[in-house]
């Protein structure tokens, strides 16, 4: 019995450090970004969130352990809501948020036992927040610029032909 307890353990164990991993891999992004909330945050997010579930799943029998789930999603999108930040007419920090939301879903998938794609999931996202990146640096800034200098050498007609 001991055994059997000590491995069940050891499994709960190795779900909190892949949480705790794979959260981090998406805030070592979010540091090299230059963003606030980087990698111990991201951890700390997707730990939650796979300690939660665990326990949800495990605590006691006959609990909806969905319920759990449903108040991690609301809660981590009130840190989300945190995040951003509207100032000087510009929206900030709602990458940084979604990130944020998605860790804790990472966490959860951990927790109910769907690895592969919690680590697909990771995957994905540090491809989204690097390719896509590089893609709106190098093509959609330029064409918003040069969007913007065609408008403005519109506006700027003086009348005269």
């Amino acid at each position: 019995m001991e055994t059997l307890i000590a491995s069940i353990e050891i499994k709960f164990f190795g779900q909190l450090i892949l949480a705790v991993f794979l959260g981090a891999l998406i805030g070592l992004e979010r540091s090299l970004a230059h963003k606030k909330a980087g990698m111990r945050t991201f951890a700390f997010v997707a730990l939650g969130s796979a300690l939660f579930s665990i326990i949800s799943i495990n605590a006691a029998s006959g609990f909806d352990p969905t319920r759990i789930a449903a108040q991690i999603v609301t809660g981590v999108g009130f840190i989300g809501a945190g995040i951003i930040i509207f100032s000087r007419s510009q929206l900030r920090g709602v990458t940084t948020a979604a990130s944020l939301w998605l860790s804790a879903a990472i966490g959860m998938a951990v927790g109910f036992e769907f690895y592969s794609i919690a680590v697909f999931t990771t995957f994905l996202a540090l491809i989204v927040l690097i390719i896509f990146w590089f893609i709106e640096r190098t093509f959609v800034k330029k064409l918003s610029f040069k969007s913007l200098l065609n408008d403005s050498e519109e506006n700027d007609d003086d009348g005269k032909h």
